[in-house]
């Protein structure tokens, strides 16, 4: 569901369920009337899985919910979809069951809905999610970067948004990484890389005089000696 569906029924308007199943159908895919039976198929295992044999847990217990990219114009044209206070948001009648539908080209442009926004196929929408969505976890933006390159990388207008994108994701894994998990990426990193941007007068101080010359050989030495006759 939306984040404002969600602030909705903590406010009591649609409260949630004790149990709520999810089918998520990318640009890709359209949400269409397998899609719906495929949900039904899920809602039906999963309540046998949760109460097997009669008498089990009510119906009232459960809420479907079907999230699509795209409007499903096909499924549209055979069923009513009735709208809801909610931007975007859906319901609509699949033989006796009620599923909330949830278009996310389409929903509220909100904060509160930023992680439905990356999965747009808007690019204003995906710039609007990935510049106020706020992970809960660290790792989440890295793992976020490969969905997003699946997802729209076949899309050749959206190149310079997913670029955009990647580049934030990056920034944002790299501050959240530990000093531990900084030294493991400097590890793999080539010698040159490591010592960029640090002068041979900076690298040299922080070895030992016996630690510099370790590895000089005879003729190196002498020319060194010599140069040190020159200072004085």
């Amino acid at each position: 569901m939306t984040a404002d569906e969600a602030s909705a029924c903590r406010d009591g308007l649609a409260p949630l369920r004790a149990h709520n199943l999810l089918i998520y159908k990318s640009k890709q895919e359209p949400l269409d009337g397998w899609a719906l039976d495929e949900l039904i198929g899920h809602y039906v295992n999963y309540r046998k899985l949760l109460s097997p044999g009669a008498g089990g847990l009510p119906a009232s217990d459960f809420q479907l919910y079907a999230v699509a990219t795209r409007h499903p114009r096909g499924l549209a044209g055979r069923q009513a979809l009735r709208p809801t206070a909610w931007p975007g948001v859906y319901t609509l009648r699949w033989g006796a069951h009620t599923v909330r539908l949830i278009v996310l080209n389409a929903i509220a442009e909100h904060p509160r809905n930023a992680a439905w926004e990356l999965f747009s196929t808007q690019p204003e929408r995906i710039r609007h999610g990935a510049a106020h969505y706020r992970p809960h976890r660290a790792g989440t933006w890295e793992l976020l970067r490969y969905l997003y390159l699946v997802h729209v990388l076949e899309e050749p207008t959206m190149a310079y948004t997913m670029e955009e994108f990647v580049r934030e994701a990056r920034q944002r894994f790299l501050q959240e990484l530990t000093l531990e998990e900084q030294r493991a990426v400097l590890e793999r990193a080539p010698p040159e890389e490591r010592l960029r941007g640090l002068s041979p007068e900076e690298i040299l101080r922080r070895f030992a005089p016996e630690e510099r010359l370790r590895g000089l050989g005879p003729d190196e030495l002498r020319k060194l000696e010599d140069y040190l006759k020159t200072l004085h």
